[in-house]
């Protein structure tokens, strides 16, 4: 796919962008501690990174009850909360990504973030590494519903007023290339995130990038 007008493409957040995984891990251990239920194993945290925060707590715990995932989701939400107004979070930004945006910027595309941060939570860490600009749609969780359906994908090529065909999606997680697929869109794997390569391919990752050069060379 060559740069030119009408082009867009369409970034996930934590995992493709920035690392925030410790962050994540540690709030979500300590939801669980305040709602009075076992934390679950780190790793299985990891792997539901991308999914809005009901669904993720579901995923982790099947058969929960609704009255926890309640608990746990409000209790995530005022302790990140609270690390980022403390000053503790660390999500830094990956290695070559804003000298990546920069260029494709420069080239003519379009670009936007489709994740299942919440909007207060997005646009603070665009923020913190001054690269809002740089995006012309931003679609959350908070306004349509968990990865993998299509709505915030939808959402963000009809923002920019681009086309499907014109449009990738990048992103580290199965959540992220099922999403395009069910949108019609191409996407594009990249292995520096939280799920791994093989299962990117095998959920139609049009290509795998094992690092920002790459990734660049398969847009």
């Amino acid at each position: 796919m060559s740069a030119g007008a009408g082009k867009l493409a369409v970034f996930d957040c934590d995992g493709t962008l920035v690392d925030g995984q410790a962050d994540i891990c540690d709030t979500m251990e300590q939801a669980f501690e305040r709602a009075k239920l076992t934390p679950p194993p780190r790793n299985d945290v990891r792997r539901i990174v991308g999914l809005s925060l009901p669904v993720a707590i579901r995923n982790l715990v099947p058969g929960i009850p609704d009255d926890d995932v309640k608990n746990v989701v409000e209790f995530y939400k005022s302790a990140y909360f609270a690390r980022r107004q403390e000053g503790l979070l660390h999500e830094p930004l990956y290695d070559g990504i804003a000298d990546l945006l920069d260029r494709l910027r420069d080239d003519g595309w379009q670009l936007a973030v489709a994740t299942g941060k919440s909007d207060r939570g997005l646009e603070a860490v665009l923020a913190a590494h001054n690269i809002r600009g740089h995006f012309v749609s931003l679609q959350t969780a908070d306004r349509h519903p968990s990865k993998p359906h299509p709505a915030m994908l939808e959402a963000a090529v009809f923002e920019a007023g681009a086309r499907p065909q014109d449009t990738v999606m990048i992103g580290d997680t199965t959540f992220d290339i099922m999403m395009a697929a069910e949108a019609n869109i191409r996407s594009i794997g990249v292995a520096w995130g939280y799920h791994e390569p093989h299962e990117l391919t095998e959920a139609g990752a049009a290509g795998i990038a094992a690092e920002v050069s790459e990734l660049e060379a398969l847009l």
